[in-house]
């Protein structure tokens, strides 16, 4: 599974807070998601921090 971040983020730092393994607030202010693969064992926390984002911003797949 790979996470993205579109630009629809607004930075508020809900997926970070569910999921700092795989999100994280960049330099811009604005989440980034981390590159490689995202390890099996932080897959569910990823997709709560997609299905909780308040702009949509997050795709896990």
């Amino acid at each position: 599974m790979k996470a993205t971040v579109s630009e629809e983020c607004i930075g508020c730092g809900l997926c970070e807070s569910t999921c700092d393994a795989v999100f994280s607030i960049g330099d811009e202010g604005v989440a980034v998601a981390i590159e490689e693969d995202i390890p099996e064992e932080f897959e569910d926390a990823a997709k709560e921090a997609e299905e909780g984002c308040p702009v949509g911003a997050i795709t896990v797949e």
